[in-house]
């Protein structure tokens, strides 16, 4: 049976997890923590098999939980599960001691191949992330012109938000607009960085430099 621990604070992807476990006879989640905190207090009990952590925690960096889980629990297995995929994050989770780098979109789909791939000594990575890596370790060619991207006062709020981990009616909320409303600059974001999802466009919004450096801690 491989044991899972799950530090997360999103409830709809702590129950896709849960949905998705209880499907199968060789894996079991056995604790769930919602922040940085209650998931360091976790390290004191019994030892899981596979750790699976959000980065993005009420209460701080789940790069500390990672951290923490390597020094605690050193035959566990460390994976990843974010919306995030800027190389800070990726190199800084990967030296702190995880072992596999998923990204949320691509995620739920594959939860359970995942856990026993990175349980038998793999290291699951999104394509995403995988691409990022070794263009990280390849030489440019050429310089290339970072493009030109225009938004507007609120589009950029939007995308602010968006890189924090908030939803859209989270968004919807903190600007006072209807749900509807923040879609509608979401898909304009979206169309202009060229992306498709979430993860996309806060991986693009920090490879083009749209954000201050404060936007996103």
């Amino acid at each position: 049976m491989i044991g899972v621990v799950l530090v997360e604070d999103d409830p709809l992807f702590r129950e896709t997890v849960r949905d998705a476990l209880a499907q199968v006879s060789d894996i079991a989640l056995t604790a769930e923590a919602v922040t940085l905190s209650a998931g360091l207090e976790l390290l004191s009990g019994p030892a899981a098999q596979v750790l699976l952590v959000d980065l993005g925690l009420p209460d701080g960096s789940g790069i500390n939980m990672i951290r923490a889980a390597r020094q605690a629990w050193p035959d566990c297995a460390i994976m990843v599960a974010t919306l995030f995929g800027d190389e800070e994050r990726v190199f800084a989770s990967l030296e702190a001691g995880a072992s596999g780098y998923l990204l949320k979109d691509a995620l739920a789909s594959g939860i359970v191949d995942d856990i026993r791939n990175l349980h038998a000594g793999g290291s699951p990575i999104s394509p995403l992330i995988a691409r990022r890596l070794l263009r990280h370790f390849q030489p440019p060619a050429t310089l290339r012109s970072v493009p030109d991207i225009e938004l507007s006062v609120r589009e950029r709020q939007v995308l602010e938000l968006i890189t924090r981990g908030y939803s859209v009616a989270e968004i919807a909320e903190h600007l006072q607009v209807s749900p509807w409303t923040v879609q509608t600059y979401v898909r304009r974001v979206y169309e202009k960085l060229g992306v498709r999802s979430k993860a996309a466009a806060v991986s693009a919004a920090h490879r083009l430099g749209l954000l201050d450096a404060g936007d996103s801690a």
